[in-house]
């Protein structure tokens, strides 16, 4: 079976010949997302400011809507329900209320009031600052672990000179994604560090592949200078890139519209995530790697540094 390509074998886009553009759009991105993070902060959820935690099982299929409009009336602050394991399961988090833990005490009895005797209360916690303070922290280190270990593999896999590219591509998605929800102040809570990671690990996946087809064309395509083998590796898989795309949009688009409020933003924060993902392993990680000095015969050792190095500087500026 032929396989599906939805952009001719014959097309040649000089995606390098914008990489000025891209890189100059990058760089006001990334300003933006630092400037608007630092003046208008994070709207950080219950998990990062503390709060309440109530488990409770109803007797039927819980009616989230129904108990989300009771507690709401409460002048509590936030409040979120989530089903979790059954359908009769749900976990609520309120706000952590001003004040000690009497009222914070308080608190959970007028939630216990407005859901009445047919709920069973299986587990209540208190979230405290603390812990707030501890889970930014936790999640601060899993992203950048996460893009240390990414500098690592791909390091190892290919050369030093790719992993800087791709770590450099990473942190400008992660910068991107946490801005964006300082701007629309969308929650950020522990599954916005998810989607994050998700991001990462989708935004190097499409990184590897067009690395892939730089190693390979670089050895293939001896007498090509080093413009003409990335415009070629990118044109290569560009087919695949766009299909993955658009079918992992699909799939999030219905999770944002059909999956409900509780993972709406996760949604959202994945949508961006492949958007920017796609846009900087094409236009930023790649077009980088003309600035790195890179060679063909390192791991190669079909080519002479001399002789490399002299294409390259002549055709990378």
């Amino acid at each position: 079976m032929k396989p599906l390509r939805i952009v001719p074998d014959s097309l040649s886009v000089n995606f390098i010949g914008l990489r000025r553009i891209a890189f100059a759009f990058s760089a006001v991105l990334v300003l933006l997302a630092i400037v608007t993070t630092a003046i208008q902060g994070l709207n950080f959820g219950i998990d990062f400011r503390g709060g309440t935690l109530l488990e409770v099982r109803t007797e039927e299929p819980a009616d989230l809507e129904q108990m989300r409009n009771s507690l709401e009336g409460l002048g509590l602050g936030e409040t979120s329900l989530q089903l979790f394991g059954t359908d009769r399961d749900v976990l609520i988090r309120i706000q952590r209320q001003s004040g000690t833990e009497e009222e914070q005490i308080e608190a959970i009895g007028v939630v216990q009031d407005a859901l009445g005797d047919n709920v069973e209360y299986r587990r209540t916690e208190f979230v405290g600052p603390t812990v707030g303070d501890e889970l930014v922290e936790a999640g601060t280190m899993a992203v950048l672990l996460s893009l240390a270990g990414i500098l690592i593999y791909i390091w190892l896999r290919f050369e030093w000179q790719f992993g800087l590219c791709a770590v450099i591509a990473l942190a400008h998605d992660v910068i991107t994604t946490i801005g964006l929800f300082a701007l629309i102040q969308f929650e950020f809570n522990l599954s916005t560090i998810a989607a994050l990671l998700t991001i990462a690990g989708y935004s190097i996946n499409d990184t590897v592949v067009v690395f892939d087809r730089v190693r390979e064309n670089l050895r293939r395509y001896k007498k090509a200078s080093l413009v003409e083998v990335l415009n070629r590796s990118i044109n290569d898989v560009l087919s695949r890139t766009i299909l993955t795309s658009v079918t992992t949009l699909l799939a999030l688009a219905a999770i944002y519209v059909f999956g409900g409020a509780v993972i709406q933003n996760f949604a959202f924060a994945l949508i961006w995530g492949i958007l920017i993902g796609t846009y900087s392993s094409i236009l930023l990680a790649v077009p980088l790697l003309l600035y790195m000095g890179l060679t063909r015969t390192s791991r190669s050792g079909e080519e002479s540094d001399k002789d490399t190095a002299a294409r390259v500087t002549g055709t990378a500026s």
